[in-house]
């Protein structure tokens, strides 16, 4: 992944982009005034760079049946009892992003460890992932949960003013 600069039409690219993934080549092509395939080369380069990393289609949660969201704090024990070695810290957030009830991992700084992001079907889902499957996993050793009541904004969009 080799590091470029963007310019002002790479950013009208990546924002029509973000607003919908399905925007047609013609439709950026017309809108940033420059040949289709200019276009096609400029798209090309930002996923080589990694800038673009992948297209999804963005889901709604709660028609899907897991309307509830919560954010663990993780405090993260880097010798557990009865363990041979330290725990990677790295390793266990990974682990704990295998689970399909969660959204993100991220390790933060401050009196928690991980702050991890999960959409359930309820509160007692939310409680069931915590008891039987997070607080299992080695390494983890306590947990604060907080449950969202509703949710203003949610976005994957990057902001790209200078």
């Amino acid at each position: 992944m080799s590091s470029i600069s963007l310019d002002e039409k790479d950013h009208e690219i990546l924002k029509m982009l973000m607003e919908d993934a399905k925007v047609s080549a013609k439709d950026i092509s017309a809108k940033i005034d420059s040949p289709i395939t200019t276009v096609y080369s400029r798209i090309k380069r930002l996923e080589d760079a990694g800038i673009i990393k992948g297209y999804k289609p963005i889901l709604d949660a709660a028609k899907l049946g897991r309307p509830t969201t919560a954010f663990i704090f993780v405090s993260f024990m880097y010798h557990p009892p009865g363990a041979d070695k330290n725990l990677d810290q790295r390793e266990v957030a990974k682990r704990v992003g295998k689970f399909p009830e969660v959204q993100e991992v991220h390790i933060i700084t401050g009196d928690w460890d991980f702050l991890i992001k999960v959409k359930e079907s309820d509160v007692n889902a939310v409680g069931r992932f915590v008891v039987d499957k997070l607080r299992m996993v080695p390494g983890i050793s306590k947990t604060l949960t907080v449950m969202v009541f509703d949710s203003v904004k949610e976005s994957v969009d990057v902001p790209l003013d200078p």
